[in-house]
């Protein structure tokens, strides 16, 4: 047995219509992945436009790719910093007072290597309050970011993160708690 890639198809997963994804297409790389639009409050207006549910005090830093703004919710005061991939071929829930670093990827898709036609697998992502995703770190899909959880720069998260909690690696592995202080 070996991959087949020409017997992959995926006609389960829709998207979103043809148009819709042309569309957005052309206002990603216009809007968000442009890195001479430093206007927060158009790319916030432009995600919205396209069903994303962005609240207040959203920083959006240049040359973010989002791939579907219909399948992602942003709470408040969050910042997405600058080559952030959010790769949302699921939902992608993220809530108030969230940091994404730098070149940081949410990844909801992968592939099946088990099977000869590398089928696509897709899981949700929710990212809840005061977590830091640290730069260039990898969250895939079906993990839980829990409630102030930390991802250390260049972890890649498989796995649940645990509230109140650090992790490094690849994998991701606790280090120790997040203890907060005023």
């Amino acid at each position: 047995m070996s991959v087949d890639l020409s017997t992959f198809s995926n006609p389960e997963y829709n998207p979103g219509g043809i148009l819709k994804r042309g569309f957005w297409y052309f206002f990603n790389a216009f809007f968000l992945l442009n890195p001479y639009n430093p206007f927060g409050g158009l790319k916030r207006g432009v995600l919205r436009m396209f069903g994303a549910k962005i609240g207040n005090g959203v920083v959006i830093k240049p040359r973010v790719n989002i791939k579907y703004p219909w399948f992602l919710e942003i709470g408040n005061n969050v910042w997405i910093g600058e080559g952030v991939w959010i790769d949302n071929l699921g939902k992608v829930k993220i809530g108030n007072n969230v940091c994404i670093s730098q070149g940081a990827l949410l990844l909801c898709g992968n592939h099946n290597y088990k099977k000869t036609s590398f089928d696509l697998m897709v899981g949700e992502i929710i990212v809840e309050d005061g977590v830091w995703i640290g730069a260039k770190s990898i969250v895939t899909g079906n993990v839980i970011c829990k409630t102030h959880a930390i991802l250390a720069a260049g972890a890649v998260a498989t796995g649940n993160l645990e509230k109140y909690s650090i992790y490094k690696g690849n994998p991701a592995v606790f280090l120790r708690e997040r203890n907060m202080e005023k």
